[in-house]
């Protein structure tokens, strides 16, 4: 086993991704939002990456209960700077099919009942998500998914519900009228805590399935079978991403919390 570092590139998906992982380990993290799953530190490419499973090892939390917080603080304790998601979603937009691959610039937040924040109070915090990916993450992400030869869509805004239920017809004509290209359920609070602790963050979205409306019924057993089929695409992305990504930062995300401070 090598020597342990400062972790700094994280990144969160689903279960299977630790075997990009080279000489995986196994630690937990205790924060004070409580434990999330354990977080497998091993390498990529040469770099020392940390793997998150968002719904645990056995894939057995569902959206609207995770541990968002938790999660992102405990990348963070590693030395965590920069976070490459990837979230399954489906598509609003005709024109983005099943089996594609997205990087989104935007995000609109439909869920309800998530805490969203590290500040609570006392301290009053605002933070700026004109841009809520990092811009240059975002570019090393399509990079990686044009050289590996993937139908990837360079901009998206991806709507994020509640769940676990899937979307209503309704909703999906609603969303699409206000300028949604797809829809997940776990980008939020994700993105914004990751910026609230000045953490880079982007997502590689692959598209499982069209919305509702969109196709006859949807199912779970569809969303596992495009993302089973998709995972070596997705892997070879991952591998490519964490290749490119600069040593030094040369974006805003750092200094997320810079004139964000409510002063008395």
């Amino acid at each position: 086993m090598r020597q342990r570092r400062e972790v700094k590139i994280a990144i969160i998906g689903g279960t299977g991704l630790e075997e990009l992982l080279e000489a995986p380990e196994r630690v937990r993290v205790g924060t004070p939002y409580g434990l999330p799953p354990e977080i497998a530190i091993g390498y990529v490419a040469g770099k020392q990456v940390a793997m998150l499973p968002r719904h645990g090892w056995e894939h057995e939390a569902p959206p609207h209960k995770l541990n968002y917080r938790a999660n992102i603080w405990a990348l963070k304790a590693l030395g965590v700077e920069r976070v490459i998601a990837t979230n399954a979603t489906g598509a609003i937009n005709p024109s983005f099919k099943p089996g594609e691959l997205a990087v989104p610039h935007d995000i609109m937040d439909f869920t309800k009942g998530r805490p969203t924040t590290f500040y609570d109070g006392p301290e009053v915090i605002h933070i700026d998500v004109t841009e809520p990916f990092c811009p240059e993450l975002r570019a090393v992400l399509i990079r990686a998914a044009r050289s590996r030869g993937a139908v990837v869509h360079e901009k998206a805004v991806v709507a994020c519900t509640e769940g676990p239920r899937f979307e209503t017809p309704a909703e999906i004509r609603a969303m699409r009228m206000l300028g949604c290209d797809l829809v997940g359920m776990t980008i939020v609070p994700e993105a914004f805590l990751a910026r609230e602790l000045e953490m880079c963050y982007a997502s590689l979205c692959f598209i499982s399935n069209m919305a509702a409306g969109m196709q006859d019924r949807l199912t779970a057993d569809e969303v596992i079978e495009v993302a089973s089929r998709l995972q070596d695409i997705i892997k070879g992305v991952l591998i490519e991403a964490v290749r490119e990504v600069p040593e030094e930062r040369n974006c805003p995300c750092a200094r997320a919390l810079e004139g964000a401070r409510v002063r008395k």
